[in-house]
């Protein structure tokens, strides 16, 4: 926001254009393409519907640019916003800038989302449970145990959804049930969403990208005060960022020898 970058929102009465990867590569193939139809199970049509609701009502909070207050600013730029909803309580904005593709955070964080847990360390584990398509899935993930985590561990199955308009990349999330796999023994099942990540390229800089993050959850925190949990979810998107940008760094090593 204080930037003015403008978030490019979907236009759900026209035709929206589907991320569909490509299968050899995972990496998303021609943005004017939509993905082929296919036959989905009632189930499976749940989920896609899900993802998709997610997504539009993610999208109406990041649009109304009034009551956000600032949580966190750091000296690379990134910003942290609140503000507070009623029947929802408080969501964060995480508006950050990064040396990448809208297309290489979209493998990082959707197409790789199992690798996660080998860069950011607040991650345990993230598992697919099921694919629906190549723009859906359900996944089951678990946080990591950190000394001095007030939180405690938790777990989380959410629906994921991705879709493509123009030159942004929308990854949507909100926590959903499977029958099949029910809340785990040793972890408090926390809820999130309807949550989202917007990628869109920086202007005529090719190489680099704004990415907005709307993060909505519910931890379940029970006896612990509102205000630490308001604490920890903000800093948690700091230290998000942080990883993927040494994740980000990393890769580029290489290429510079």
């Amino acid at each position: 926001m204080k930037r003015g970058s403008q978030i490019a929102l979907p236009n759900w009465a026209s035709h929206v254009q589907w991320i569909k990867a490509n299968t050899h590569t995972g990496k998303p193939e021609n943005e004017g393409t939509i993905s082929t139809p296919m036959t989905l199970r009632e189930e499976e049509l749940v989920f896609v519907n899900q993802g998709k609701e997610a997504l539009k009502r993610a999208l109406e909070i990041l649009q109304d640019k009034d009551g956000w207050k600032r949580e966190i600013l750091e000296e690379s730029g990134d910003v942290v916003l609140s503000k507070t909803l009623p029947g929802t309580g408080k969501v964060f904005r995480l508006e950050a800038v990064l040396d990448a593709t809208p297309e290489e955070l979209y493998d990082d964080l959707f197409v790789k989302v199992e690798e996660m847990n080998q860069w950011n360390p607040d991650v345990k584990q993230i598992k697919i449970l099921k694919h629906i398509g190549q723009d859906t899935m359900v996944t089951h993930e678990v946080s990591a145990e950190t000394s001095g985590n007030l939180v405690g561990q938790r777990d989380f199955v959410s629906v994921r959804h991705c879709c493509k308009q123009k030159s942004c990349i929308y990854l949507a999330g909100a926590a959903t049930h499977l029958e099949a796999f029910p809340p785990q023994k040793g972890f408090v099942r926390a809820q999130d969403g309807p949550m989202c990540i917007i990628l869109q390229p920086l202007g005529e800089e090719k190489k680099r990208c704004q990415l907005t993050w709307l993060l909505n959850m519910d931890l379940k925190a029970g006896w612990l005060p509102k205000s630490i949990v308001n604490q920890v979810l903000p800093q948690a998107q700091a230290d998000f960022t942080k990883h993927l940008r040494k994740r980000l760094s990393a890769r580029l090593l290489p290429l510079q020898h």
